[in-house]
């Protein structure tokens, strides 16, 4: 069998690639939208098989390229930037839901491979869209209206009784474009606050949950399906805070997650990973709040806590490779590095935090701390939850930017 060489520019330096002549086997080439912490996470897992990957960001600096083949710093609204991406890759996907579907689609067309694919991507990236896609394939949500206007958010609030949920059907993330409103008082000021009629609207009722809990599950484009454990979420001020495994939930509702996130991601055609966010009510039933579909921040456990990522099990999905094992080895917890200061991003503590056995720390390379902003995360494997939750805790203490 013969082989040749091709000559690539790989950001100022040359690289050789070895392609089987006659076969079309080569290195897979991977674009990526989005050059964040998720994007360098799949990166990393991939890079064990030598992938070659190609990131879209409009950051220079962004965390992905330290890691990636090559950048093109871009906007996400730039379709010829897209469509150069798409041109240079045997298939494109994407680490966050907020980009131009509308160009996904036009690479499809084209005859491109996007996963997932556009038409996913359109029907989650609207909200009450999402939502009206989960009723009519029957998977339960909390019980929601579009509205238009201080009118209409007044009469769902007669409808549901307060407190109320009101969001932004688009661009909403990590608390961004949500607010509870306790009392017809507060609606003019949630409105005005989320774009005094800007943005579409919608409003939820509220749930008085138990826990807010997340599952993992995995499309490869030949439709196997693979579902990762069902995690337990805190949130503090709307952003993910801890995260541990397995959630403490009844074997019922455990099973019924299971059977949500199996049906979702089928009636959502999605080839990858797919988040689902869920509820666990008081008598135990759950219902789902909002899908991502992508690798998610309450899955960053997978890395150190099950046999094969969710960052691994996407790249095998969208290149139709068998997908690996979700079980997970053992109680896991992992607990976000979130910025509580504004300026440099100037790491300390690490010595420190690396003190208790089994923790393994992410740092994601931003440049700049902000308040709010995910800086890492913090994931520790034990014996019991308790342990696991007690290790990144203590290594978080430690940790400063």
């Amino acid at each position: 069998m013969d082989f040749y060489n091709v000559l690539r520019i790989n950001k100022s330096e040359y690289r050789i690639d070895t392609i089987m002549k006659g076969t079309g086997i080569s290195m897979h080439r991977i674009g990526i939208i989005g050059g964040g912490q998720l994007g360098k996470m799949m990166i990393l897992d991939a890079k064990r098989l030598d992938y070659y990957f190609v990131i879209l960001d409009p950051t220079k600096s962004c965390p992905a390229d330290s890691i990636a083949d090559e950048h093109i710093v871009a906007s996400f609204d730039d379709v010829e930037a897209i469509k150069k991406l798409a041109e240079s890759v045997d298939v494109v996907t994407y680490e966050f839901e907020h980009i131009n579907a509308k160009a996904l689609q036009l690479l499809e067309e084209q005859g491109h491979k996007v996963y997932p694919s556009s038409e996913t991507l359109l029907h989650i990236q609207n909200k009450l869209n999402q939502k009206d896609w989960l009723c009519k394939h029957e998977i339960p949500v909390p019980d929601y209206l579009g509205v238009n206007g201080i009118d209409e958010i007044l009469q769902a609030g007669e409808k549901y009784g307060y407190p109320i949920i009101l969001k932004t059907c688009t661009g909403g993330y990590d608390g961004k474009g949500n607010a509870i409103i306790k009392t017809r008082e507060e609606v003019e000021t949630a409105f005005d606050c989320l774009g005094a009629g800007k943005f579409p609207l919608m409003v939820e009722e509220f749930v008085p949950f138990e826990k807010e809990v997340s599952i993992l599950v995995c499309r490869s484009t030949n439709g196997d399906i693979k579902v990762f454990p069902v995690a337990e979420n805190v949130h503090v001020n709307s952003i993910l805070d801890e995260t541990t495994v397995p959630a403490v939930i009844s074997k019922e509702s455990t099973d019924e997650a299971m059977e949500i996130a199996k049906k979702t991601i089928e009636v959502f055609g999605c080839c990858g990973m797919l988040c689902i966010e869920l509820f666990v009510k008081k008598d135990g039933h759950i219902l789902v709040n909002e899908l991502a579909p992508r690798p998610h921040n309450s899955g960053h456990y997978t890395i150190e806590g099950c046999y094969t990522s969710q960052y691994e099990n996407h790249i095998r999905a969208i290149l139709s490779q068998p997908l690996g094992d979700t079980s997970l080895i053992r109680p896991t917890a992992m607990k976000n590095i979130i910025g509580q200061t504004n300026g440099d991003a100037n790491v300390q503590g690490l010595e420190e935090a690396y003190q208790k056995p089994g923790v393994k720390i992410h740092l994601y390379g931003k440049e700049k701390v902000a308040v709010g902003r995910k800086m890492g995360h913090i994931t520790a494997t034990a014996t019991t939850i308790e342990e696991a939750l007690e290790a990144v805790r203590f290594a978080h203490k430690k940790i400063s930017f």
